[in-house]
């Protein structure tokens, strides 16, 4: 079992940076698939970046690639997400997840332990 706790969303200026964190409970968060979903008002969850077990692998969806970027520190059992170049369709609830497993994974279906969310609004 891990439970997952994000922070760091706020309201920031289009153009500006957040750095999203979240904190995993448990002694394996070495053996989990990290993921980043966000979900605006209206639509559905969708994808957002992946990190391997280890931290050697990532992945992104086209609509953040080259200004967000996921990374991990499995000593402080933390995953985060840097956005940088903040745009307003970037608005939403950002949302945690966890599997176990070694391969990135980008499916909602393949993640097994989800965070709360954190708000998210970039607006002027």
């Amino acid at each position: 079992q891990v439970q997952l706790v994000e922070s760091g969303g706020g309201l920031v200026l289009p153009g500006g940076s957040l750095r999203l964190s979240c904190a995993a409970s448990g002694r394996t968060f070495s053996s989990y698939v990290m993921g980043w979903f966000r979900q605006a008002p209206g639509k559905e969850r969708e994808f957002v970046a992946t990190i391997a077990w280890s931290g050697g692998r990532t992945y992104y969806a086209d609509s953040v690639k080259g200004r967000f970027t996921i990374s991990r520190d499995n000593a402080k059992n933390t995953v985060y997400l840097e956005m940088n170049s903040l745009k307003p369709e970037d608005t939403a609830v950002y949302y945690c997840a966890a599997t176990l497993g070694i391969t990135i994974r980008t499916t909602r279906n393949d993640y097994s332990y989800w965070g709360q969310g954190t708000q998210v609004t970039v607006s002027s």
